[in-house]
């Protein structure tokens, strides 16, 4: 406990930078170390190797230390460090506060780090004679992005950024508040000022982003190995020895970050607004980037394992990928994508350092491919044009220059800043990588099927020609029937190829799947996988293509004009509470609310309609938005999963205030008796008796009796007071409520207390009894439309997208097979 500013708890923060300076020097010298190990020839056994191995031992020690300690400070609400402040609060669950881990950059490159230390270990005991070259490129890395933890000043310069620096000193409090330049005083007690955290970003609250960070950055760190291993070949001269045990690291690396990227998908599908489950927005590139470079390299390097055809392209397609991890990284977190980006981290200081992270690795692997380059293997016998491997050797170029427009687009912020321009980004980006990217899907599925049909080295032309001919004329049958009845014919032509590439590709790797199960069960791993990838290409061109929105709204109104700027109107509905609206099939009513904070819930019940009018399924969705003070109101979807097709709802406006300027935590529904009357229309009196009718704007109310034995909560009533209840069913909507307004007198004064029926939007009073006619006064406020309890919100049927999701299961499930092969040929060698 500090005893100069009152409540700051500076243990665990010394600890913590304590364990990020070990981590760097540790990586470090084991680098060094590795590298001088690597250097001494036929010494498995080397002092340098056992001092890397305890300096990397020591590394991972400090990673873990480093996680504890950040952790700790988080779980414990200790505000006084500005990462604990920035990213969490009080009210977060636990599962919350581990995915403020890593909201936050410095918790993010923590991650990497941890991911890379396990990777490593693993090396450390499997590698065998490629431990120390392998080993070396590993820690080097670890050393630079321990460095992006550092947070210290060398020459006027701040290396990275530090999680557990002080709230004061990030905030420059004396500067930013000038009361405590003032006082100083108030100034070494700020923390009593610090009631809660800022709590993490809405759009993260989410159970998948406690996971898909996580898987996300383990494939980051994977695709330092294959890069490792590429590094190491060329270092050593053992050229082709790498390329066995890298081709199982290279393939775990796209398994993951491809999973990584689906879960991002996702997560955006039952989290985000923006309709769908992909956007290309330049976060989303850049992940995805050297997924489709890795791709390439795994079939290049099996071409290369196969024939010894295409080493320099395999090599070069290893080595950018990881380059390209590495710039992607930069593009992220260095503010660049600031404007273009909704998702990418703000500048922490740390451009340059990230540019040298990307310029390092780059300049090693330039360096050594210029200096190996005489000696590379050469195939000097051209591959045929009916093998494989040459038309795996076109697919992965295609992959290639996928990625290259990925690459040259997402980097528009990146080429205005180098050369002074001032490119503007598309006008519509989404068309615009939809277009090519479908173009380039569509030659890499018709060759991920024709290469099914074609062996390496040399495949007699007539039967290719004759099987892959009856296969794409199935495929076209197929897909024409596919593409009429779902409506893909309504959009472009290139997404209708794509869809026939996509079916092409999975009946020849059935084939393929079906010849494994009569004996070649070694091959069904790659056949799995395409089929997968298939699957998930006609999901999304089905779903992305056909969607449909449902809420369609032809009233004309507008809701308000930011509402317009931000929405398509026509494209939303108003559903006041327990009103019913017909919706295309469906009868929604919007029939009430939850508070989890600071999360609002708001159920809405689903009725389908069938054409004789009887109900054919019913179902309640309970969409959730926030009010937040940076962000406005954020709302997450809630979907309905069909089996051929999916009802997406998210709620777009909705009257709900922030949870600080609602301490009753009832959302903004709460009045103060006072002023209660203003919120509704002026009050209508009817004279009633028992048995009869009283009509409002959405239904009847009947007088069922009067209760001369009511109570009044802590009222005792005296010999000569009276309590009476008037004993009402309310009808509305084909629902039927149950109020009681009661009329006292005591002490020879008449008082009436009113009850609510909120659904309905009615408050009751008892405001007369009538002797002489035998009847009673009850007095009717209702609320008008504009205060009655209403959302906005937009419903979008998304067809088929199970395949999007149940395609990258499948494909998952074919990279472990295929792992699991390369693995077993691994120990045979």
């Amino acid at each position: 406990m500090d005893t100069a500013f009152k409540g700051e708890h500076l243990l665990p923060g010394q600890l913590g930078q304590f364990f990020i300076i070990l981590s760097f020097g540790s990586a470090l010298l084991a680098a060094i170390s590795y590298y001088f190990a690597a250097s001494e020839k036929n010494d498995p056994n080397s002092s340098w190797k056992r001092i890397a191995r305890y300096s990397f031992f020591i590394n991972t020690i400090s990673v873990v230390g480093i996680g504890v300690c950040l952790f700790y400070i988080i779980y414990n609400h200790l505000f006084e460090y500005h990462y604990a402040w920035e990213h969490s609060s009080k009210s977060l669950p636990v599962y919350y506060i581990i995915s403020s881990y890593w909201e936050g950059q410095e918790g993010s490159f923590w991650l990497w780090c941890f991911w890379q230390a396990v990777l490593g270990n693993i090396l450390v005991w499997k590698a065998k004679s490629w431990e120390s070259p392998v080993m070396a490129v590993v820690c080097l890395s670890q050393a630079l992005l321990a460095s992006m933890l550092l947070g210290v000043q060398v020459f006027g310069a701040r290396i990275g950024s530090s999680p557990f620096i002080l709230l004061r000193d990030a905030l420059d409090l004396k500067a930013s508040a000038p009361i405590f330049a003032a006082r100083p005083d108030l100034y070494k007690n700020y923390l009593t000022y610090i009631t809660d955290g800022n709590g993490l970003n809405p759009l993260l609250q989410n159970y998948w982003m406690v996971i898909h960070p996580p898987t996300l950055f383990l494939g980051f760190a994977s695709m330092v190995v294959p890069f490792a291993y590429a590094i190491a070949g060329l270092w050593q001269k053992r050229y082709k020895e790498w390329v066995q045990p890298a081709i199982s690291y290279a393939l775990f690396a796209v398994m993951v970050l491809g999973t990584g990227v689906i879960m991002g998908s996702f997560w955006a599908y039952v989290s985000l607004n923006f309709g769908g489950f992909w956007a290309w927005d330049p976060v989303e590139n850049a992940a995805l980037i050297p997924w489709l470079t890795l791709i390439g390299a795994v079939h290049v390097l099996i071409v290369y394992k196969n024939t010894g055809h295409s080493y320099f392209t395999a090599t070069f397609l290893v080595l950018i990928s990881f380059i390209l991890v590495l710039y992607a990284s930069f593009l992220t977190r260095s503010g660049i994508l600031g404007d273009t980006s909704v998702h990418a981290f703000t500048d922490l200081g740390m451009f340059w350092h990230l540019v040298v992270d990307v310029v390092v690795f780059l300049i090693i692997a330039i360096a050594l491919i210029t200096i190996r380059w005489k000696e590379l293997p050469v195939t000097k016998k051209e591959e045929d044009t009916y093998s494989r491997e040459f038309w795996m050797f076109v697919g992965a170029v295609f992959m290639a220059l996928s990625c290259l427009q990925l690459v040259i687009v997402t980097s528009i912020p990146v080429w205005n800043s180098i050369f002074g321009t001032n490119i503007a980004p598309p006008n519509n980006p989404v068309t615009l990588y939809n277009v090519f990217q479908a173009g380039f899907a569509v030659v890499v599925t018709l060759l991920m099927g024709i290469a099914q049909f074609l062996k390496y080295k040399k495949t007699d032309s007539n039967r290719v020609l004759i099987t892959g001919a009856v296969y794409l004329v199935l495929a076209a049958v197929i897909t024409s029937l596919v593409v009429y009845l779902s409506g893909v014919y309504h959009i472009r032509v290139v997404f209708s190829l794509v869809m026939l590439g996509a079916v092409y590709a999975i009946l020849s790797n059935i084939k393929v799947f079906t010849d494994a199960l009569k004996g070649k069960i070694k091959l069904a791993g790659s056949a799995v996988a395409h089929i997968g990838f298939g699957l998930i290409l006609v999901g999304a061109v089905i779903a992305a293509g056909t969607s449909k929105v449902v809420s369609i709204n032809n009233t004309g109104e507008q809701y308000s004009a930011d509402f317009a700027k931000r929405n398509d109107p026509r494209e939303n509905i108003m559903l006041y509470k327990n009103q019913p609206l017909k919706m295309g099939d469906y009868l929604v009513t919007y029939v009430g609310d939850s508070i989890s904070m600071p999360n609002h819930y708001f159920k809405v019940d689903y009725k389908l309609m069938g054409d004789d009018g009887k109900v054919k399924d019913e179902f309640v969705l309970k969409p959730n938005s926030q009010a937040n003070r940076k962000m406005g109101l954020v709302s997450s979807p809630d979907t309905k999963h069909y089996f051929l097709h999916d009802l997406y709802t998210h709620v777009t406006m909705a009257p709900i205030r922030y949870e600080e300027d609602d301490p009753t935590g009832s959302g903004g529904n709460a009045h103060s008796e006072a002023n209660d009357d203003q919120n509704y229309d002026a009050p209508v009196a009817h004279e009633v008796a028992v048995g009869d009718t009283i009509r409002f704007r959405e239904g009847y109310m009947i007088l069922t009796g009067l209760d001369k034995n009511a109570k009044v909560e802590n009222i005792t009533l005296g010999q000569n007071d009276v309590a009476v209840g008037a004993q009402l069913k309310v009808v509305s909507n084909g629902k039927i409520y149950d109020a009681e307004p009661i009329f006292m007198v005591k002490d020879k004064k008449g008082y009436d207390f009113a009850r609510k029926v909120e659904d309905v939007g009615l408050k009751l009073r008892f405001s007369r009894v009538l002797p002489d006619k035998g009847k009673v006064e009850i007095s009717v406020y209702q609320q008008p439309e504009s205060k009655k309890s209403y959302i906005v919100m937009k419903a979008i049927e998304f067809p088929y997208i199970n395949f999007f999701w149940s395609g990258t299961i499948i494909m998952v499930i074919g990279f472990l097979m295929s792992i699991f092969r390369r693995n077993k040929e691994l120990k045979t060698v």
